[in-house]
């Protein structure tokens, strides 16, 4: 039988020989640290703590702003300095809680469960939401709801996205070989919530030394079976994961739990074993700092509040000075214009380039070669459907499901006109899905 995939796709440079082999190491942050609010998808945190307060690691400072919402923890002991806006990587001002480390990292009494079968399936669902995980892979939708389906007993399969198919991103690589048995933890825990389901562990074949560690760590599980996917971008993504393992497929108007499915990244997997059993909130996460401008690439466990900066400085610093920076990887990353931004719990990646491979190709005219329809995992017309954006014919776009678009990058990629076509259809897919929220 063949690896697991989907239709369309891309092959990129991965980059990951930089920092694969690299362990991850604890980085202690030095100076304040910014805690934005609005760290996940949903309502903003509100603070629970004031100007000259101080917190303890571990303490929570903002509390969830609605069901959809996630509260936020301190990752180092010291002193409320402010509450205000603060530069976040989407180069937007939000409001954020300034702590000044004082280096001395007291710890809040953390309540560790005595074991699983201890524990109800509300009580599991208190404690994810009570840590705060949310979804690490870069949504960051509050995992509490994500696991609160209206119909538990229709889950079929909790997928663990390990794929890691961004390019240059080791975070995940590292976590599997290093903490296995957490990925396990926590999907059991997942797992407990879900009579009917199936775990499966979904893990890309350019990674052999973690397929055959998880299938050693799972070969007496009855409920947890591991599932080699054929390596190609964007195989973790949530639609594409699905209809690979699965045979599924979901769209714009569905959620996973519609097919019978629930995916996690294996960053949250780890962080709801750890919120479950070990009552500690997400505090930490892992940050792969890479790219050919940084001195010595590295896999970091890193407070959440950390400037990007300093984490650039544990690398090494720059060996040269970078045309670009982004936060994430090079498909779907942001670009950022300062470094002085807060890693936060979406934050898996920091990416120093010497060249701009982008701004450095002119745009030409389309030659209508198909490739970007044959990339195109969602089986869209990517040309057209960044026409119609440029020319600001919105009901053309809806009319050929522009939104359905996962704004993966593989058209861009492929185009060879170098046409910018995932960020064209991003701006209108903004827009049409802005006009799907206003009240009629």
């Amino acid at each position: 039988m063949g690896l697991l995939t989907f239709k369309g796709g891309v092959h990129p440079y991965d980059g990951k020989e930089l920092s694969k082999e690299k362990p991850i190491q604890a980085v202690l942050p030095k100076g304040e640290l910014v805690y934005p609010l609005s760290q996940h998808i949903g309502a903003p945190a509100k603070p629970v703590v004031e100007k000259g307060e101080r917190v303890l690691v571990g303490q929570k400072i903002a509390e969830a702003g609605g069901f959809v919402s996630a509260p936020i923890h301190a990752s180092v002991s010291g002193t409320v300095k402010t509450i205000e806006p603060r530069l976040t990587t989407s180069g937007a001002m939000v409001n954020a809680i300034v702590i000044e480390n004082d280096d001395q990292y007291e710890t809040v009494e953390y309540h560790p469960a005595e074991s699983l079968e201890s524990l109800t399936k509300e009580e599991i669902l208190k404690r994810i939401q009570e840590g705060g995980v949310v979804g690490m892979g870069g949504a960051g939708f509050p995992t509490h709801v994500k696991l609160s389906p209206k119909e538990p007993d229709k889950i079929e399969y909790v997928l663990v996205n390990g794929a890691e198919c961004e390019p240059y991103l080791t975070s995940d690589y590292r976590r599997i070989l290093e903490e296995p048995e957490k990925v396990v933890g926590g999907l059991k825990c997942m797992l407990k919530l879900f009579d009917n389901a199936q775990g499966f562990i979904c893990i890309e074949d350019n990674k052999p030394d973690c397929i055959k560690k998880m299938e050693e760590m799972v070969k007496n599980e009855s409920r947890i079976q591991v599932k080699p996917l054929q390596t190609k971008y964007p195989q973790g993504a949530e639609r594409c994961l699905i209809n690979a393992t699965t045979g599924r497929e979901i769209n714009s108007s569905m959620l996973p739990a519609d097919a019978g499915c629930v995916v996690d990244n294996i960053d949250t997997v780890v962080a709801i074993y750890k919120s479950v059993m070990l009552g500690q909130p997400l505090m930490h996460r892992i940050v792969t700092v890479t790219g050919n401008a940084i001195a010595n690439p590295c896999n970091f466990s890193v407070c959440t509040g950390t400037s990007m900066e300093c984490l650039i400085e544990e690398a090494g610093g720059l060996k040269e000075a970078p045309k670009k920076v982004i936060a994430g990887g090079p498909m779907m990353g942001m670009t950022l214009f300062h470094l002085n931004v807060p890693t936060v719990k979406t934050s898996g990646a920091i990416l120093c380039l010497t060249n701009d491979d982008v701004s450095e190709q002119p745009e030409t005219a389309c030659i209508n070669c198909g490739r970007c329809v044959s990339a195109c995992p969602e089986r869209l017309l990517p040309s057209r459907l960044a026409t119609f954006a440029n020319h600001d014919q919105l009901d053309m776009f809806e009319a050929y499901d522009g939104v359905e678009c996962v704004e993966c990058g593989c058209c861009s990629y492929i185009c060879p006109a170098k046409r910018p076509l995932t960020q064209s259809i991003r701006s209108m897919r903004k827009i049409a899905l802005a006009n799907r929220k206003k009240p009629k």
